[in-house]
């Protein structure tokens, strides 16, 4: 297929069919950079409501720069994979500091900023700064991955270098923009995962994969890895109508949130015992647990856990955060200001609602 043939069909259908997305109203690089940001590994249909209260409370990079993170923390929560709110934060500062607040324009100097790889470099150089670059994202992976019948694994290294060269080649000049939201929008809208729309599709005589018959096979990927279940458990500690919370170190998983302290089950453990150690380790206390708040369950990127939650009592010590960042006793109706993961929400929300456990 020819360069110019793929490229003007796909644009031509990106102007009659693209998304109308808040981001693309008016590109500012920073709007831009923030959507990117939030758009990975999330549908767009999450990340709307979000980037538009994001928005709304940092309207520039230097709102952004200049706010703490746990304002940030707070705006993001529920979006999920907290590590791109928390390099947000240090990335706008950077610019702040050391670009006069405008984010650069090359290629290398967006790449040395915190959260930003190579795809979403393409992605702010070529839709904020009219760049000529690509972007290869998992849609645009499988739309050409499905174009040219790839049998080789498209995640892995060598798959992705030889994808990155397609895309390259049938770049349109002065284009590349609307040429990678294109791909974007083919691969979200009509190029599916599963049961792509094909007779729907502007390259569908173009695609070798369609004319094969093994579209639903492509892309190859690499073998999934077995994904570990942990059982968890997590305390609810109350003093005068406050309950206890503990703020994760700011380095790992889910850092700078805040949460019910607790932590994983051991080989020969029963709920309890676990619990009880758990709180010894981290609070230097020793609890009597008590009624089952509740059972909550969640996937993570590598893992999955099923969280059980319990009233306990103090029998001795005062809290002290040995391993959490600090703890707070906060006033149950004032939990909300506390940014929380998914699972821990659901528990304050639990235990601000009165509720019990229901085996849930």
């Amino acid at each position: 297929m020819s360069r110019s043939q793929l490229a003007e069909r796909l644009l031509e259908w990106y102007r009659l069919n693209g998304r109308q997305l808040p981001w693309r109203t008016s590109p500012h690089p920073y709007a831009v950079w923030v959507s990117e940001i939030m758009l990975q590994q999330t549908r767009v249909e999450t990340v709307i409501p979000y980037f538009e209260r994001w928005m709304r409370r940092f309207p520039t990079l230097q709102a952004l720069a200049e706010a703490s993170q746990q304002e940030v923390l707070q705006a993001w929560e529920g979006l999920g994979y907290y590590s791109r709110a928390r390099s947000l934060h240090r990335a706008a500062q950077i610019v702040v500091r050391e670009y006069g607040g405008q984010l650069p324009r090359s290629l290398e100097a967006l790449q040395s900023l915190p959260g930003i790889g190579p795809y979403t470099a393409g992605a702010i150089a070529s839709i904020a700064f009219g760049l000529d670059v690509p972007g290869l994202d998992g849609n645009v992976r499988r739309v050409f991955s499905r174009l040219f019948d790839l049998t080789t694994a498209a995640d892995t290294p060598s798959g992705e270098r030889f994808l990155l060269d397609l895309v390259t080649a049938h770049l349109p000049d002065g284009q590349a923009g609307d040429y990678n939201q294109a791909l974007m929008d083919l691969g979200a809208l009509i190029c599916l995962p599963k049961k792509p729309l094909c007779l729907s599709c502007p390259l569908n005589n173009l695609c070798l994969a369609y004319a094969r018959g093994v579209q639903e096979q492509r892309p190859v990927l690499k073998p999934r890895a077995v994904v570990p279940h942990y059982t968890v458990t997590a305390g609810i500690l109350r003093r005068n109508g406050h309950v206890l919370l503990a703020q994760r170190p700011a380095g790992g998983l889910l850092g700078g949130l805040w949460e019910f302290p607790g932590g994983k089950q051991e080989d020969g453990e029963d709920l309890p015992a676990c619990l009880r150690r758990e709180l010894q380790e981290e609070l230097g206390v020793d609890v009597e647990v008590g009624q089952r708040v509740g059972v909550f369950r969640h996937a993570y990127t590598h893992f999955r856990i099923t969280l059980h939650a319990f009233e306990c009592a103090l029998k001795a010590g005062e809290p002290r955060p040995l391993q959490a960042s600090q703890i707070a006793w906060a006033p149950l109706a004032d939990l909300h200001a506390y940014p929380m993961g998914k699972v821990d929400r659901l528990i304050a929300r639990r235990l601000q609602d009165g509720g019990e456990d229901d085996g849930s």
